[in-house]
């Protein structure tokens, strides 16, 4: 059995590793943001590369964000085009289902579009919605998303928003 000497040392050397593993983790957690947060200076370039989706030329209002989460990142992407464009873009990420008209939901329990000073397009009446996960009907250009939800909201002259929410 080992002195009272040793004993003293083996609990001081103990209780010290336990205090730095302990103080470490508190030092990065408080300069660390809570999740979910907003990734600063991410927006549409970051998002359209995500998702592997082409901005049309032209498209005005465009507008992307990336919110950070523990599991997995959330990106958004939306911006306004001519309403032939909109569809095609929903068509290119092969939905098993065309898009079709969605009964108006409820808001999500966080702001997502809301984020981006938009409505959430699921509460907008009208807008078409398509979901698809690319992994799931081999799009091999989309390997890194797990799934993405499309809406089209029709405007006035020949305009639509297109919505694009990816994790």
């Amino acid at each position: 059995m080992p002195d009272k000497t040793t004993r003293r040392l083996l609990m001081v050397l103990a209780a010290s590793l336990l205090l730095s593993s302990c103080s470490t983790s508190d030092r990065d957690r408080a300069t660390r943001d809570p999740y979910p947060y907003w990734e600063q200076g991410a927006g549409a370039p970051e998002a359209a590369d995500f998702m592997k989706v082409d901005v049309p030329a032209g498209a005005m209002e465009v507008n992307g964000a990336v919110q950070a989460n523990p599991q997995e990142d959330v990106y958004l992407l939306s911006f306004v085009t001519d309403a032939n464009t909109a569809v095609q873009i929903a068509e290119d990420l092969r939905t098993e289902k065309p898009l079709r008209i969605k009964a108006v939901d409820l808001p999500p329990d966080q702001e997502l579009f809301g984020h981006l000073g938009l409505p959430e397009p699921q509460t907008l009446k009208g807008a078409r919605w398509a979901g698809v996960c690319p992994p799931c009907v081999k799009d091999h250009r989309r390997n890194s998303v797990q799934w993405i939800d499309v809406y089209v909201h029709d405007m006035a002259g020949g305009k639509a928003r297109v919505y694009l929410h990816a994790f």
